[in-house]
């Protein structure tokens, strides 16, 4: 009997496999993972020509393997290289459109505004004539400082309007009152009655408001554009976590290791991967919708009879409606000048031209308003379209990422790579967003942390959507440079609930993902644990005997 147990002992010691392997007796050879790695830009110094017991490897599974530590690491680092390489990619992609869309509108915007000034240098100078040449100044600051504004100066627009009503107001009051001596603090007592004397008619009130509209619309959307754009670049450039360059490398490489090359992700791996590397991407997707529709409210309102074409170009038949009205009522007006400043002292010029500028007739500005109406449609299209389709980007990232390296095919999600062997992947596939990952099984993340770059970006967002709800209104904006608006964790601003000031749930993080047991699907992931159960079996039973016997 002792020499049976005896044998049966060497037996099993002599059958049974070391660590890790499949239950064949001969290392296969590892020429294709060097030949891949080779490719990849690697020395092949050090890298084995068979398989090698792999307890050395920290990410990948610890079977027999074809990688050596230094291997594993020099290829997460590739793997994270090649991520941050996708994320830029497709952040530039998303950058081109977005600037794509701030060119076309600007620049049909810049062209409307000077055949405006064009078209009131043109008719003025025939219409007017010396009132205009003589005073032309007055008309060119306008068209400055509407520019400078809508460049984003610090121009207030609405003091800009009103002085130039005054000015005008002095100039005419001058050019049709040259037979008396006018001072300059005569002319500063004209303008002044200008609220009460209304010498323009409600002109100047219906283009305030008009004008006020159209350019804090126009400054607020192209600057919407800007810092989507901005947006867009700075998270781009988020560098990927520790674990999210593990997850990667597990997804991207392990394989090679394991000698299947041609094994391609689970696509609800590649998911939850994905969603645990862009967790606080994903976040950005609440504010970026918001700011993407607010975009497309303002860009409704730059076309039809209140649009951008009708504003802009009816500036010059506007400001001559008003100058008319002007001299239609000179004799009333200037008697309530003469009681509210004093009389004047003849004795400048007898003419003044004024008589045969009204003996013309009024101004009539010809734009070809249908061509530029058909002109700014396309481009609200067009905008709205691509601001509709950028809406879910944030929440996407995820599936354009693993949409071209995921397996596909009868019967693929049985054959792909699950993080561990060829087999089915059996765990849930994780929700959007930071606090969806408590779970995630591939990516291990503090969803207490959130990244902070993302949160001032957030933040960022909500403030370019606030400022165009109020351009929305016609309510005027002070811009700042966006990288001033939020200069880190101590700006004082957060993004709703980062401040709160009362006790925060802090949710507990495991040390390790949870990682959910596979059904015997796994088969392969499981042989070399099944071929051990029988010696296992025999050296119990052989124990059992010999304390039995003693």
């Amino acid at each position: 009997m002792d020499s049976f147990i005896i044998a049966a002992l060497a037996v099993c010691s002599l059958t049974a496999p070391a660590y890790g392997d499949k239950g064949t007796s001969k290392a296969r050879s590892c020429s294709d993972i060097r030949q891949f790695y080779s490719g990849k830009g690697f020395s092949l110094d050090g890298v084995p020509q068979s398989e090698i017991s792999g307890e050395h490897l920290r990410i990948c599974p610890q079977g027999y393997t074809c990688c050596t530590s230094d291997m594993e690491d020099k290829l997460a680092t590739l793997s994270r290289r090649e991520m941050e390489g996708l994320l830029k990619e497709a952040g530039r992609s998303l950058q081109t459109s977005l600037t794509g869309q701030y060119k076309a509108f600007d620049g049909y915007f810049v062209e409307v505004l000077n055949r405006s000034a064009i078209s009131l240098q043109e008719t003025f100078t025939t219409t007017w004539g010396l009132l205009y040449s003589q005073n032309s100044q007055v008309f060119t600051d306008l068209y400055t400082d509407l520019r400078h504004y809508y460049r984003g100066s610090n121009v207030n627009l609405e003091e800009v309007l009103n002085e130039f009503w005054a000015r005008l107001l002095e100039k005419l009051f001058y050019q049709a009152n040259k037979q008396y001596f006018i001072g300059e603090d005569y002319l500063e007592c004209v303008s002044k009655q200008i609220e009460t004397l209304r010498p323009f008619g409600d002109t100047p009130r219906a283009m305030k408001m008009a004008v006020t509209r159209t350019f804090v619309a126009a400054r607020s959307f192209v600057q919407g554009l800007v810092v989507s754009g901005d947006v867009v670049r700075k998270v781009s450039q988020v560098p990927q976590s520790q674990e999210c360059t593990r997850a990667m490398m597990r997804m991207t490489y392990c394989p090679h290791c394991r000698g299947m090359a041609s094994a391609r992700p689970c696509a609800n791996y590649c998911s939850n991967v994905m969603k645990g590397c862009l967790a606080n991407q994903a976040d950005l997707n609440t504010e970026w919708r918001h700011l993407a529709e607010t975009l497309i409210q303002v860009a409704d309102r730059f076309d039809g009879p209140s649009g951008v074409d009708s504003v802009v170009l009816s500036i010059p038949y506007r400001i001559s409606e008003a100058m008319f009205t002007m001299m239609e009522n000179l004799v009333t007006i200037n008697t309530k000048l003469f009681q509210s400043c004093g009389n004047l002292r003849e004795g400048g010029t007898s003419s003044t031209g004024v008589d045969d500028i009204m003996k013309r007739g009024k101004v009539t500005v010809e734009d070809n308003l249908v061509s530029s109406s058909n002109k700014m449609g396309k481009l609200v299209s067009d905008v709205t379209m691509r601001l509709r389709d950028m809406q879910p980007y944030w929440v996407s990232l995820p599936g354009i990422l693993c949409s071209d390296r995921v397996a596909t095919g009868t019967g693929a999600e049985d054959k792909c790579w699950n993080g561990m062997n060829r087999a089915r992947y059996l765990p849930e596939v994780m929700g959007d967003g930071l606090a969806s990952q408590i779970n995630n099984p591939e990516v291990e993340i503090d969803i207490t942390k959130p990244d902070m770059t993302i949160r001032q970006q957030i933040m960022q967002l909500k403030i370019m959507t606030h400022r165009l709800k109020n351009a929305l209104n016609g309510q005027d904006v002070d811009f700042q440079d966006s990288s001033d608006d939020v200069s880190g964790s101590g700006s004082g601003m957060c993004a709703d609930d980062m401040c709160s000031r009362g006790p925060r749930l802090l949710v507990p993080v495991t040390t390790r993902p949870i990682r959910y047991p596979y059904l015997p699907e796994n088969r392969e992931s499981k042989s070399s644990a099944n071929h051990n159960l029988p010696c296992i079996t025999i050296y119990l039973l052989s124990l059992l005997i010999l304390l039995h016997r003693r």
